[in-house]
């Protein structure tokens, strides 16, 4: 069968198979993601019907899937809600930075592992999935939610961190000098604070630029100045989920609601194809050997991303369901793990690091739903309120208190 034909059926099946499942999870509300990763383990390397043809192009799609999930995250604020939240919630990256990297540092050299594996698992369990928790957002219509402005500080300090953490793990690995690492380094920085200054300063004027009163011309104008900055910032050594991201925040008015309506489905094309994407990429056999081990570090850092969200959300004046939604909310470990985990394997360093960070993700990426929907109610079940005392004989019965909102 001519390849062209062999790419279309099997791309089609997956397109179809991630529509029925998205279906089958809309039918009892939950969130699609764990079904649509299950689909790239079942035609992965390894699986029921591994795919050949048509895997090149889903890898592409996967990278436009999460550009684009960053791009309409960044189109829900401004610049000056980015700069005062960054502002005002700094300490929670540095909590954040100790409770979660820490656990994995301390699992590697456990597990005997050296000083530079012992970096490369830190930034695993550090890091939330930025796509992952965007989606898990929009499915459960919290994009509005008091507490979301808080998650997203957290996850836009991460993302910054990368620009940092990842030049330093790459010099680690290559076991280049000083210089060289530092002029990475420098680079990157320069990069990250170039882009994120010209949103802030110049956003009236980019959002200018791109507007258009015909769809197809804004459609076109947007995406490709959303994928262009989002590569540049990828080539230097700049996370590609931050270029786009800054990129939507820039985008302001009639612009970013125009460009939120557009770019919608596009957005839920591809960040289906990126969890299937995912998935494809891990063999179900190398799992096992390191379930345990994986499983154990998987319950710990949710335990500690969970204490990271209520922290800062406490600490940012959001109600008791707010904070324990944020925590739940942060849990998911995703495209960055395996990024970094992906450096430590063709470095060619310990053979069980891949494996084991790959459990580990899987683990996460499938609970980290779980955990933003049910982190609240579970919470609120198992840790009632104190009763009131009872009021004396002589004194009248008080209005009861008003019932906190949902939205916290």
């Amino acid at each position: 069968m001519h390849s062209s034909a062999v790419f279309l059926i099997e791309f089609g099946a997956v397109i179809l198979g991630l529509g029925l499942l998205g279906r089958l999870a809309g039918r009892f509300q939950f969130s699609p993601i764990p079904l649509y990763l299950l689909a790239g383990l079942a035609f992965g390397e390894g699986g029921l019907l591994p795919l050949g043809a048509s895997e090149e192009f889903v890898a592409i799609g996967a990278e436009i899937g999460v550009v684009l999930l960053l791009l309409m995250l960044g189109l829900e604020y401004t610049a000056s809600d980015l700069v005062s939240n960054l502002k005002t919630q700094y300490p929670a990256g540095l909590v954040d930075a100790t409770l979660n990297a820490l656990p994995g540092a301390v699992m590697a050299l456990l597990l005997g592992w050296g000083p530079v594996e012992a970096v490369v698992l830190a930034g695993v369990t550090w890091i939330s999935s930025s796509g992952v928790i965007a989606k898990v957002l929009r499915d459960l219509g919290r994009l509005g939610n008091r507490e979301t402005p808080v998650i997203l500080s957290i996850l836009v300090l991460e993302d910054l961190a990368m620009a940092i953490y990842l030049p330093i793990v790459t010099a680690l690995l290559a076991g280049v000098g000083l210089a060289a690492g530092s002029v990475t380094l420098a680079i990157a920085l320069g990069v990250a604070g170039l882009v994120l200054f010209v949103a802030v300063r110049f956003g009236r004027h980019i959002s200018r630029f791109v507007s258009s009163d015909d769809p197809e011309k804004l459609l076109l104008v947007v995406l490709g100045l959303t994928l262009l900055v989002a590569g540049i910032a990828q080539q230097l050594q700049v996370s590609a989920a931050v270029g786009a991201f800054l990129v939507g925040i820039a985008l302001t008015g009639s612009v970013a609601e125009g460009t939120h309506n557009l770019l919608s489905p596009l957005r839920d094309l591809f960040a289906a194809v990126f969890f299937v994407f995912f998935g494809l990429h891990t063999d179900p056999a190398s799992i096992p050997p390191v379930l345990l081990p994986a499983l154990a570090l998987a319950v710990v850092t949710a335990c500690t991303k969970v204490a990271t969200g209520y922290w800062a959300a406490r600490r940012a004046g959001i109600s008791v369901k707010g904070r324990w939604r944020a925590g739940g909310t942060l849990v998911a470990r995703g495209e960055f793990s395996i990024v970094i985990a992906g450096l430590a394997v063709t470095a060619g360093i310990e053979p069980s690091l891949g494996p084991l960070a790959t459990a580990y993700v899987l683990i996460l990426v499938i609970i980290g739903p779980l955990t933003a929907r049910y982190t609240e109610p579970l919470a609120r079940r198992l840790i009632r309120p104190k009763p009131a005392a009872a009021p004396a004989a002589d004194t009248a019965p008080t209005e009861p208190k008003a019932r906190e909102s949902q939205r916290g």
